[in-house]
C-alpha cells in the first residue's frame, strides 16, 4: 500500500475525535471562547442533551466578517499573537475547536463587534464552507451546533441518553461558572432552565463563595475556610469545608489553575495528605482551590481537551496545597460543621412524639394546636391501674458549678450533666452542647503526640540484623536520593549494590514492623507523588491507635471539675471539633432550635 496525504474533510473529522468527544465537550470550547472575548454574560440552549442543538450567545468583543472567515480554519487563533506556546494566558488556544466542530455538525456563527455598522453570519455543514452575509445581531456572537455527528454517523452511537448528555453538561458549566464568578451564565434545555447565576458582586474571594455556594450548596459556603497562600510566584486561594462537613467521593472537590479546571492527581493527592488526620480513608471533604501559577511555570498543551497541566515544580505546588490547608484547618480551632446540628435536629424531628404535632399547620396566632392536647396530658399524668411499685430509676444530682463560674466566657459552655457515663451536656451562653467525651479526649491525646514528635524528632531502634530490601534501581536511586529526609523520620537506610537498600533502623513507634513492604511503600509513593507518604501514615495511624487506647473511654463517670477540663482542653485543642476520622466530637444546639422543636418558634 502506498501512503497518501488525508483528505482536508477527514483530517477535521478526525481532529474532532479528538476535541469533541460528546455534546459537553463541544460546549466546553464555545463557553471558554466567550470567556476568552471577555463576555459578562453567557446564555447557553439545549435540546436532546446536546444532540440536535447546542447554542451560545455571549456580549463579548464579537468578530468582523474577516475574523469569521479565519475562526472556521483549522490552526486559527487570535491568542497567540507571538506565536509562544509557554507564555499562554487565555483559555483556548489551538485553532482547532471551531474546525473540528464544523466538520461533524452543522455550525453557524452569527456575531457582531462594538461599534459595528451590522453583524455578519457564516456556516458550515459537514466541512462545506459557506458564504458569510449581513445579519442582525447585537454585540458579542451566537455560536449554534445543530445535528452534532450527523457527519460521522458512527459517533451518534456512543452518546448516552439526553438526560445523562445534559447532566455532563451542565457539571462543565457549573465548573467554568465556579472559575468565573464575575461572569453570568445560563442554561436552558428548551423545557426549563437548569441553571441561572447572576455576575456575582463584591471582592474576589466574596464572589467564589457566593459562586460557589450556589453551586456546591448552602452547607458549604456556611463551613468554609479561607484559604490564602503565597510561595516562590505560585499563589493558592479559595475555600475548603471543616472535616465534619464530608461525603464519600470526590465529586466536591475541585482546582483552577490560571482560571482553568483542571483534574490532576497532584492536586488530590495534596488534599487527602492534608486532610490525613481528620478523615478516614473513604471519605472525601469539599475543596475548591484557586492556583496562579507563572505561564511559563505550567504547561497546559497536555491533552488536546485542556483538561490536564503539569507543573515544572510540582513538589512546590504539593507542598504550597498541603500546607495552606492544614494552616487554614488549624485556625478553625474547635470549631465543627453546622450540618452535624442540623443532622441532630433532622433526627429529632422525624422521630415519635413531638413530629406527629408539628406535621400539623399551627394555628393563625401561633402556639401548638389545643384540640385534644390537654386530654392526653391529663392521660399521661395520670396515675397507672393496679400498679404500686415504688419507681427504681435512680436520681442523682451533679454539684452546682461554682458561683463565679459565667457560662458565656466559654465558647464550649459549663458542663451540667452527664448521660449514659458517655456524654457530657454543657450549657452555653445561647444554647447547649453534647459532647462524646471519648472521641474528644481522643483528638486531645492525638494533637499532644502529634506536637512531641515534632518537638522531639521520631525515636529509632537499631535492627538485630541490618534487612536488605530488593528493588528496581530506578526505585533504589528515589529511595536513596532521600536518605536525610528519611533519617529524620527514623528511617535509617543505606545503597546496597545496584537495585537494592539495606535498613539498619525503623521508627521505634511502628514496633515488629514489615521492613520489606515499608520500604517497597515508600518507593511507590515517591514515584508518583516526589513524597514519603507511606511513613508518614503509619505514623499517624500509630499515633491515631495509641490516642485511642489512651484517651477517656466511654463508659467511665466524670466529676463536674472533669468534665469542664475537658471542654476547656477542647477550646484550647486545633482540629478538636472532629475525631481522627472525621466524626463530630460534640454537637451544639442554638437555644433557637431548641424551641423550635417545641413549637416555641
Amino acid at each position: 500500500m502506498t501512503i497518501r496525504r488525508l483528505p482536508e474533510t477527514l483530517v477535521n473529522q478526525i481532529a474532532a475525535g479528538e476535541v469533541v468527544e460528546r455534546p459537553a465537550s463541544a460546549l466546553k470550547e464555545l463557553v471558554e471562547n466567550a470567556l476568552d472575548a471577555g463576555a459578562r454574560n453567557i446564555d447557553i440552549q439545549l435540546r436532546d442533551g446536546g444532540r440536535t442543538l447546542i447554542s451560545v450567545t455571549d456580549d463579548g468583543r464579537g468578530m468582523t466578517a474577516d475574523d469569521l472567515c479565519l475562526a472556521v480554519e483549522r490552526h486559527a487563533t487570535s491568542k497567540l499573537p507571538d506565536d509562544d506556546l509557554v507564555h499562554i494566558k487565555s483559555l483556548g488556544f489551538r485553532g482547532e475547536a471551531l474546525p473540528s466542530i464544523g466538520a461533524v455538525a452543522r455550525l453557524t456563527i452569527t456575531s457582531r463587534v462594538e461599534g459595528g455598522d451590522s453583524a455578519w453570519t457564516l456556516s458550515v455543514e459537514g466541512g462545506t464552507l459557506g458564504n458569510v452575509q449581513p445579519a442582525a445581531h447585537p454585540q458579542g456572537t451566537r455560536v449554534e451546533i445543530r445535528d452534532l455527528f450527523f457527519a460521522t454517523p458512527a459517533r451518534l452511537k456512543f452518546l448516552k441518553e439526553p438526560r445523562t448528555e445534559l447532566s455532563h453538561a451542565t457539571e462543565m458549566v457549573k465548573r467554568l461558572a465556579m472559575a468565573h464568578p464575575g461572569v453570568g451564565f445560563t442554561l436552558a434545555d428548551g423545557t426549563r432552565t437548569v441553571l441561572r447565576y447572576a455576575p456575582a458582586q463584591g471582592d474576589l474571594f466574596t464572589q467564589r463563595l457566593d459562586r460557589l455556594g450556589a453551586i456546591m450548596g448552602r452547607e458549604f459556603s456556611d463551613n468554609a475556610l479561607t484559604v490564602e497562600a503565597a510561595r516562590e510566584g505560585v499563589r493558592l486561594t479559595g475555600h475548603i469545608g471543616l472535616p465534619t462537613l464530608n461525603r464519600g467521593n470526590a465529586q466536591q472537590q475541585y482546582m483552577f489553575v490560571n482560571g482553568r479546571p483542571v483534574k490532576d492527581k497532584l492536586f488530590f493527592g495534596a488534599v487527602r495528605g492534608a486532610y490525613r488526620d481528620f478523615l478516614a480513608h473513604d471519605r472525601y471533604p469539599y475543596v475548591a482551590l484557586y492556583l496562579e501559577v507563572p505561564p511559563d511555570q505550567v504547561d497546559v498543551n497536555v491533552h488536546p481537551a485542556k483538561t490536564e497541566v503539569r507543573f515544572r515544580d510540582s513538589g512546590l505546588v504539593r507542598g504550597l496545597i498541603v500546607s495552606a490547608l492544614k494552616h487554614a484547618l488549624a485556625d478553625a480551632g474547635h470549631r465543627a460543621s453546622t450540618t452535624v446540628s442540623h443532622a441532630a435536629l433532622g433526627a429529632v424531628q422525624h422521630g415519635q412524639g413531638l413530629h406527629a404535632y408539628q406535621s400539623r399547620p399551627f394555628p393563625q396566632g401561633g402556639g401548638y394546636p389545643t384540640a385534644g392536647l390537654s386530654d392526653r396530658a391529663a392521660q399521661f399524668q395520670a396515675p397507672l391501674h393496679n400498679f404500686d411499685m415504688t419507681p427504681t430509676a435512680r436520681s442523682e444530682q451533679q454539684p452546682p458549678p461554682q458561683a463565679d463560674t459565667v457560662v458565656s466566657d466559654f465558647p464550649l459552655g459549663v458542663a451540667r450533666a452527664q448521660l449514659h457515663e458517655t456524654y457530657i451536656v454543657a450549657q452555653t451562653a445561647d444554647g447547649i452542647v453534647v459532647v462524646d467525651q471519648h472521641a474528644a479526649h481522643e483528638r486531645i491525646v492525638y494533637e499532644r503526640m502529634k506536637h512531641a514528635l515534632d518537638e522531639g524528632g521520631i525515636k529509632r531502634q537499631g535492627l538485630l540484623l541490618p534487612e536488605v530490601v530488593e528493588l528496581d534501581e530506578p526505585s533504589a536511586a528515589r529511595l536513596t536520593k532521600r536518605l536525610d529526609e528519611l533519617s529524620e523520620l527514623g528511617l535509617v537506610i543505606e545503597p546496597f549494590g545496584e537495585g537494592a537498600v539495606v535498613v539498619r533502623e525503623t521508627p521505634a513507634m511502628l514496633g515488629q514492623t514489615d521492613v520489606q513492604k515499608l520500604v517497597k511503600d515508600l518507593a511507590d509513593d515517591l514515584a508518583e507523588w516526589g513524597e514519603v507518604l507511606s511513613l508518614h501514615e503509619k505514623l499517624a495511624d500509630v499515633a491515631s491507635t495509641m490516642a485511642c487506647h489512651g484517651s477517656v473511654r466511654a463508659g467511665r463517670r466524670l466529676n463536674a471539675d472533669e468534665m469542664n477540663a475537658l471542654l476547656r482542653e477542647m477550646e484550647a485543642t486545633p482540629h478538636s471539633g472532629q475525631c481522627n476520622h472525621g466524626r463530630p466530637t460534640y454537637v451544639e444546639l442554638k437555644l433557637s432550635d431548641i424551641e423550635k422543636l417545641f413549637g416555641r418558634r
